[in-house]
């Protein structure tokens, strides 16, 4: 295993621990909980992260990742501007 691919162990393994973290304080709360689209831009976003060796791939999938959690805040937007 080269430095790169430390590099990017430490960054999932960081990530997870984080994604853990925030999950276990925020059991009890049900006021803000992950939607599905946001979870799959979690998961392309993580999977680009992974696949960072070719640039083409790793991008790609994070840019996937990117454009549906914009895709999740605006919908959140809209549905919130609805209801008030």
């Amino acid at each position: 295993m080269d430095i790169p691919q430390i590099y990017v162990l430490i960054s999932i393994i960081i990530l997870a621990v984080i994604a853990l973290f925030i999950f276990l304080l925020r059991k009890n709360r049900s006021d803000k909980k992950l939607t599905p689209l946001a979870s799959l831009a979690f998961g392309f976003i993580l999977i680009g992260i992974i696949f960072s060796d070719d640039r083409f791939i790793g991008y790609g999938l994070i840019g996937v990742g990117v454009g549906l959690a914009v895709i999740d805040i605006i919908s959140k937007i809209k549905s919130k501007q609805i209801i008030n």
